[in-house]
């Protein structure tokens, strides 16, 4: 005898009625937020979202959340697999998938011609706890490099916290990365690198080179900005896709999560971001071009 699961029913109108209200509550850009959610309950109820599967309404009200400002984390994200009510809980769930089938977020580590090590971080900065030990592992590892390249063009994000320990092996000292700010505009959050790190550093003054695509996003644009803007690191590739805002996940059906920026990040060097604009890199090249790029730099400056 053969059982059949049927998707969870989808109430369209409930289901933006839901995102309407979280995005007019916690958007840090409180204006836009209104516009939005006037927009998605105008569209709701002219019958724009009216029967349409959870993929698809994903797909329309994404376009909508993206319509006046362009912000690309402003999602409403379709998932395969039912996920957790919790809030935050199913983007977690995603990562933790792709946790486990990349080690650990540190696809490759080698060491190329002339000294030179690579290091790749991908396909996302996962959260501290489940990744510094692969981090540190994997960095401590070529630290003894004569230069580093940061392979960061299959990185589409993660967590800050995550970046400001990558970024403390590969600096001297305690240094303040970033500048976390409410939608009333207070500092909600500073980003420092630790004190301390585990294992070995590459350390402050040795060539580091950082690499970069059109799909590099939020948390691994993060890091290329850091460094280059603290004159640590050559970005060499493609400008990145452009959101800097971190954001926060609700699930609004067991198969849909809105994700919603909650702050704006602000760098001390450069007093903004690369919101929109992406990290614009210091040696343009098309992606697969950027690892033989960054090693004929790399090796010309060790020779």
């Amino acid at each position: 005898m053969t059982s059949t699961t049927l998707p969870p029913a989808l109430d369209s109108a409930v289901v933006v009625e839901s995102i309407a209200g979280l995005v007019c509550e916690n958007y840090v850009f409180p204006d836009v937020a209104r516009q939005l959610a006037a927009l998605l309950r105008r569209r709701s109820a002219d019958g724009s979202y009216r029967a349409r599967s959870a993929e698809e309404l994903a797909e329309a009200v994404t376009a909508d959340l993206r319509s006046v400002n362009g912000d690309l984390h402003l999602a409403l994200k379709y998932h395969d697999v039912p996920v957790p009510p919790e809030r935050g809980a199913a983007v977690l769930a995603a990562m933790r998938r792709d946790f486990d089938t990349s080690l650990g977020g540190v696809p490759r580590v080698e060491l190329l011609d002339g000294g030179v090590a690579v290091l790749e971080i991908a396909p996302k900065m996962f959260p501290l706890d489940w990744a510094a030990q692969p981090l540190a592992a994997a960095l401590s590892l070529v630290a003894p490099a004569r230069a580093l390249i940061l392979d960061l063009r299959r990185n589409t994000g993660g967590d800050p916290d995550t970046v400001a320990f990558v970024c403390g092996y590969l600096l001297d000292r305690r240094t303040h990365l970033n500048t976390m700010l409410s939608r009333q505009g207070e500092v909600a959050e500073q980003s420092w690198t630790p004190p301390f790190v585990p294992g070995a550093r590459f350390g402050g003054s040795k060539p580091l080179y950082v690499l970069t695509s059109g799909n590099t996003f939020s948390a691994g644009e993060e890091l290329a900005y850091d460094l280059q803007q603290l004159g640590r690191a050559e970005v060499v590739g493609e400008a990145t896709r452009g959101g800097a805002h971190p954001r926060e996940g609700w699930t609004v059906h067991p198969h849909l999560e809105v994700s919603v920026p909650v702050a704006r990040g602000v760098n001390p060097v450069s007093g903004t971001n690369w919101e929109g604009t992406g990290v614009r890199p210091d040696v343009p090249c098309g992606a697969e071009e950027a690892l033989d790029r960054a090693l004929a730099l790399a090796v010309a400056r060790l020779t």
